[in-house]
């Protein structure tokens, strides 16, 4: 008999990452913050499947990409090679799931058997996450009376910002007059001098950690402090204001520090950070604490958001912190006028250190080089 993993309402979503219809290599938690319809239809081509798309396709007030995202999970190669699916924004994505691998995780074919046993095996479900990427319900597609019920109830959910009853908190740290206004002044001052360069963002690719751009997923230009005595007061004050109070709150003894720079989103750039996590690649999985430290406030825009527990925004005073774990899905909000300018850096402990220097061998090349604990 076929075994099958059995994923219920209440449990985490498994995380993945596939190929999408745009996309080679689509991480899909950066989808959170909404609902997801993951539907596993198996072909395009089966009467059913096709029929659960075209329903789907005519509920754009449903799947808006603001209430819910609709993702296809696709187990036929000929729905891409005969472009039987196609995405369309906002709302629709398609995964070419033909190694069945995230059909595997959610358990909608059957475990140890070859490909061809388990698309043959397939079992049509559609699951609904909430936008933390929890399982809220998971239903079967057998007949058109299924996609009907499957519409209804995302139809009658609440607005994501309520999933849960209640508007969330993002569990995070804000933490006033972390630096004095004097030394904020002193890092605007030192960047104004300098100038930036142009920051990239980490990705995995190929077994290696590198460094890649892209203007529509990050813009930001940053400065690397070099003067020590400006780096040694900086971690005074982190060490004195912030370390204790993730202690306090975490149970966690910060005793390390990556990276010092000043972060410049500037407006006449357009300059903003799409939803992120800091720690999903091989370089990066070290990091466990991120630090935002505002160093003026005579901008608009840029402002630090939680896409898991609501829209809600933040926008500290100059010299004000904010404090979260790396796994947080998190954005920075265009800025629309003025320069922010802000203090980033990431905090770990002596265990976490020793995971860094295992994971050096992982670097890019290039990457490597500048690469230091």
């Amino acid at each position: 008999m076929a075994k099958y993993f059995n994923l219920l309402a209440g449990d985490p979503a498994p995380w993945f990452s596939q190929r999408s219809f745009a996309n080679p290599r689509y991480a899909f938690h950066t989808a959170a913050g909404r609902y997801l319809a993951l539907c596993f239809f198996g072909s395009a081509a089966a009467p059913l499947g096709r029929a659960v798309i075209d329903a789907a396709m005519e509920r754009r007030d449903i799947f808006d990409d603001s209430h819910c995202s609709f993702f296809g999970i696709s187990l036929d190669p000929r729905d891409e090679s005969e472009k039987r699916v196609a995405d369309r924004y906002p709302g629709y994505r398609f995964l070419w799931d033909f190694d069945a691998r995230v059909s595997e995780l959610y358990g909608t074919v059957p475990l140890e058997a070859g490909i061809a046993q388990k698309r043959a095996g397939v079992r049509r479900l559609c699951f609904v996450l909430d936008p933390t990427l929890r399982v809220l319900k998971v239903l079967p597609l057998t007949d058109a009376g299924d996609t009907d019920a499957l519409l209804s109830y995302l139809a009658g959910l609440p607005p994501p910002s309520q999933f849960a009853g209640i508007e969330l908190q993002a569990p995070i740290l804000m933490l006033p007059h972390v630096f004095p206004p004097e030394f904020c002044r002193e890092l605007i001052t030192l960047y104004e001098t300098h100038g930036g360069e142009e920051s990239g963002f980490m990705r995995e690719q190929n077994g290696k950690t590198i460094l890649t751009h892209d203007h529509g997923h990050k813009r930001r230009e940053d400065y690397d402090i070099t003067d020590p005595a400006i780096v040694k007061a900086a971690q005074a004050w982190i060490h004195r204001r912030i370390v204790p109070e993730i202690a306090k709150a975490h149970q966690f003894k910060a005793t390390r520090m990556e990276r010092y720079i000043i972060g410049c989103y500037r407006a006449d750039q357009q300059a903003h950070f799409s939803p992120h996590r800091d720690n999903t690649t091989r370089g990066t999985a070290h990091r466990r604490f991120a630090v935002s430290i505002n160093l003026n406030d005579d901008f608009e825009g840029g402002e630090l958001s939680f896409p898991e527990y609501g829209p809600r925004s933040f926008k500290p005073a100059p010299g004000s912190a904010v404090v979260f774990s790396c796994s947080l899905l998190h954005a920075v909000s265009t800025v629309t006028r003025g320069r922010r300018y802000a203090f980033l850096p990431f905090l770990y402990d002596d265990e976490a250190a020793k995971l860094r220097e295992a994971n050096n061998a992982f670097l890019d090349q290039g990457l490597a080089a500048n690469y230091k604990a």
